[in-house]
């Protein structure tokens, strides 16, 4: 089927072009979200008729998104979920969780905008990609921990098997100690 895209659409083209793809894209996605019109005379004359308007409509999201990636591109964000002790996570974290988190931040995104590349599946500092528009892109940190206090240690740069690796040895530590100071009360009985 043939479209004629009314705005960019990745990996597919320009507003203005005239584009094939599968027909089940076209219906279910392309047309509903009013993204492409079917590529007919009638639509063409009335795509050209409203091309000013959709370019000055496409100008102003683009001016308002990267106002907002100026505002969101580098920040960090904090998402608490339980974990096991190797810093694996009981689910994972979902753009909805993402959306969410970024909302209370004061960024208002919707979870299709959220960019993954793999799902978040462990404890830790992930970049994630936020689309604001088919043109612009922010990048976030989202910093997922067990609580506020490791979240602060993460992204002070410690990750979760350091501190663990750290505690461990400390207590190691603690416990030669006692061995050393049982011996030397032992010898002195004697």
């Amino acid at each position: 089927m043939q479209v004629i895209l009314l705005e960019r659409v990745a990996k597919l083209g320009h507003m203005g072009d005239v584009v094939k793809v599968r027909a089940g894209y076209a219906r279910n996605f392309l047309l509903p979200q009013g993204k492409a019109l079917r590529a007919s005379d009638a639509n063409l004359q009335a795509f050209e008729a409203q091309k000013a308007q959709l370019e000055s409509r496409n100008l102003e999201t683009r001016k308002d998104a990267e106002g907002l990636a100026a505002k969101m591109d580098g920040t960090t964000h904090v998402i608490i979920r339980s974990a096991s002790e190797s810093g694996a996570l009981y689910g994972s974290v979902t753009p909805r969780d993402i959306a969410d988190v970024l909302g209370e931040g004061g960024f208002t995104v919707e979870r299709r905008q959220i960019v993954l590349s793999a799902p978040i599946k462990a404890l830790g500092l992930h970049p994630v990609q936020v689309s604001l528009h088919p043109e612009v892109d922010a990048d976030v940190t989202i910093n997922v921990a067990r609580s506020t206090e490791e979240a602060e240690l993460q992204a002070a740069g410690k990750s979760i098997q350091e501190l663990a690796a750290e505690e461990e040895a400390a207590a190691d530590f603690e416990i030669a100690e006692l061995f050393e100071d049982i011996g030397a009360a032992n010898e002195d009985d004697e």
